[in-house]
């Protein structure tokens, strides 16, 4: 029988109760405020730290060590070392020190580095976080590390998150001295991730080469059922969803992650798992292993977990919601209204840093949730566009309208709703509605930015998010800095109403789908980076590279390094999928159409001879020959361009020939080929359909 869950929760987990419990109290200080504050941790603490979390680990049947880690692959690296240790006597002891728990040796030049390591030049080193708890997984004590080279660039998602964390704490706590709330000495970034994926038959996954090596199917007759009939969403689980839904709560549990909400989504298929919010670099770590662990509980249940954005088309793909917000160390959150949002000076700056940083930064805001994966899914009428704006609700909205214009703003009365049917409870109306057409959308104490993709490391989107508004925060405490304190409230209201009037291009609370929008969007000068190749780019612009190294969130080198890194992973993968392509219309799908014009021709024939054939008859084998033969020369183009992008070598060039030649060759085949499939009957073909793979499970 299960454990109950208040014993079971973080039980794998080398927590504040386990370390209250291990550590001699000086070293639980020490450490407590290493981790509250950001303070230095000073050797002996940390081998004190190291004892106790070593006696834990074996205590709980770990046997080895790794450094857990997130280099620029977007996903997490680990490399494991045993607790032995040889002594004269031929036998050994369980030992880990100080220095093992600090620091870690990896090889840096095999991971992404964007030219920052060469291959001779190979020593990276891995460094402790103890911000984020060790954890044990699999017999091994896990230690959450970030990643930088031989010359201390970052090569990994987790060091530049915490800098932006720390970026925006110092901004934050500045402008709160200001007003003086000089109670706040930190202020943290809190992140709640929601995470979409889609659940298949593991031996039909198997049989399909392109969701083995691509995360998605590159071509696929559509079912005849899909999401239309919208009885999915929110459906009773289905037995085998729901014990992998259970047993996944349970194993994220044991690691500390708080699984709060599951669900089906809107697509067959299709679910969602969301965390309970957490700060932004735990929220981050928790997500990597919520993947990871989603994926591996699949297993033993005869599942694939699919994470990519875009497994299947003519149906909704996958994100990962981004909940956002700012909470103090006295419990405050500073995107909460309040009951008097109007007075609420500290609540009208941080709303409005936040509008003026995503209206000037949208461009980054892009390119942090760009990849090929995600280039498929928005915009498609599922996802918001590629075109960044902020949704507020009507009451937020009346607010900022009425400090533009000067004018009193009055309260909106709460509002019980009337079901009419008198058996059912009151309660009270919301004040304002939500939009998931929005890519950045206020919902109520934070703002869910829609647009990552569900592969994609959460990491990214927050360094932006927190690097952009602490720039804001910074510009609004050197003015506010030259007010008398008498004049800071009305100064503040003047603030907040001059960066509304010149940003409020950026928000808008209509429907994000429609081509009026994007339209009006052109007009409103607003960004439509619609593709990787059209965003990366950005990256180098002037405005941002002085972002990033005024703040120290990337040096000159870093940022050039990750504009590298993101444009090779974006050809890289195309390439892959071309390859991909290839290789299965050659061996399953032309061989499969070949054999069944044969047998198409041959009934003909035999109808012929019989007189009975029709002009039916002729347009069919005509379609299929004709399919045929679009397939092959498609393919063999596809097959020429994947050896012609080998001889460019500048990253934003092979990037662009991939979008416009290789995804444009991928595209072409899969008309082809969708029709093809549709023609062919289901027996001869080698691998599942649509119809299979979405409604097996």
């Amino acid at each position: 029988m299960m454990r109950q869950i208040p014993e079971l929760y973080g039980s794998l987990v080398f927590n504040d109760r386990v370390m209250r419990a291990k550590l001699p109290k000086d070293v639980y200080k020490a450490l407590k405020k290493t981790i509250q504050n950001g303070t230095h941790l000073e050797l002996d603490v940390a081998n004190a730290v190291a004892v106790a979390m070593k006696e834990w680990a074996v205590e709980n049947g770990a046997t080895h060590f790794t450094h857990w880690f997130q280099p620029m692959t977007g996903i997490t690296a680990e490399k494991h070392d045993s607790f032995i240790s040889p002594v004269a006597t031929g036998e050994v002891i369980m030992e880990f020190s100080g220095k093992e728990l600090v620091k870690g040796e990896p090889d840096a030049s095999s991971f992404p580095s964007g030219g920052l390591r060469a291959t001779f030049e190979a020593r990276g080193y891995t460094a402790w976080d103890p911000t984020s708890p060790a954890f044990i997984k699999d017999g091994t004590l896990y230690i959450p590390t970030a990643f930088c080279s031989y010359t201390g660039e970052a090569l990994d998602k987790k060091t530049p998150l915490l800098r932006s964390m720390e970026t925006l704490n110092r901004e934050a706590v500045r402008l709160l001295h200001l007003l003086g709330r000089e109670d706040i000495s930190r202020v943290s970034t809190t992140v709640g991730p929601e995470q979409e994926y889609f659940l298949i038959d593991k031996e039909l996954y198997r049989r399909r080469k392109d969701l083995v090596f691509c995360g998605r199917t590159l071509f696929g007759a559509a079912a005849p059922k899909g999401q239309e009939m919208e009885d999915h969403y929110f459906g009773v689980l289905r037995p085998r969803v729901a014990a992998y839904m259970h047993e996944l709560d349970e194993e994220l549990w044991k690691l500390g992650v708080p699984a709060k909400t599951k669900h089906n989504e809107v697509a067959p298929a299709q679910h969602e798992l969301a965390t309970v919010y957490d700060t932004a670099n735990i929220a981050v770590d928790h997500n990597q292993l919520t993947m990871e662990m989603m994926k591996k509980v699949a297993d033993k249940h005869g599942l694939a977990c699919l994470i990519h954005e875009k497994p299947f088309e003519g149906i909704n793909g996958s994100g990962k919601h981004n909940n956002w917000s700012l909470t103090t160390d006295t419990g405050e959150n500073l995107l909460n209204p309040g009951k008097n949002p109007a007075e609420n000076i500290p609540f009208l700056l941080f709303l409005a840093a936040t509008i003026q940083a995503v209206d000037e930064y949208a461009d980054l805001m892009r390119i942090s949730v760009a990849s090929a994966s995600n280039d498929h899914r928005l915009g498609a009428n599922e996802a918001p566009p590629a075109i960044v704006s902020i949704f507020l609700g009507d009451e937020l909205t009346k607010l900022l309208t009425s400090i533009e214009k000067g004018t009193d703003f009055a309260e909106p009365e709460a509002v019980q709703m009337e079901t009419g049917a008198r058996v059912l409870p009151h309660f009270m109306k919301d004040n304002t509605d939500r939009n998931r057409t929005s890519p950045f959308a206020f919902t109520g104490n934070k703002f869910e930015f829609r647009m990552p993709g569900s592969s994609l490391s959460a990491a990214g989107p927050n360094v932006i998010l927190n690097t952009a508004v602490a720039e804001e925060l910074r510009r609004f405490s050197e003015e506010l800095s030259t007010v008398a304190p008498e004049k800071l409230h009305s100064a503040a209201k003047d603030l907040v109403r001059r960066t509304v009037e010149a940003h409020k291009r950026i928000l808008f609370n209509g429907n994000g789908y429609t081509d009026e929008w994007v339209e009006e969007a052109e007009r409103r000068g607003l960004w439509n980076l619609v593709s990787t190749p059209d965003a990366i780019p950005h990256f180098l612009d002037e405005k941002n590279v002085e972002l990033f190294t005024r703040h120290h969130i990337f040096s000159s080198e870093e940022i050039h390094a990750r504009y590298e890194i993101m444009l090779e992973n974006y050809s890289k993968a195309l390439q892959l999928e071309g390859r991909t392509m290839v290789e299965m219309m050659e061996k399953d799908l032309l061989p499969a159409l070949l054999t069944h014009t044969g047998a198409t021709a041959t009934a003909v024939g035999a109808k012929q001879a019989m007189g009975l054939s029709t002009g039916c008859d002729k347009e069919l084998l005509q379609e299929l020959s004709s399919l045929y033969e679009s397939i092959t020369v498609n393919t063999k183009a596809l097959t020429a361009n994947l050896a012609a992008v080998s001889s460019i070598t500048d990253v934003l060039e092979t990037a662009r020939f991939c979008h416009d030649s290789i995804l444009a060759n991928l595209e072409t085949i899969r008309s082809f080929a969708d029709r093809a499939e549709a023609l062919i009957p289901d027996r001869l073909l080698p691998y599942p359909t649509y119809d299979q793979l979405l409604f097996s499970v």
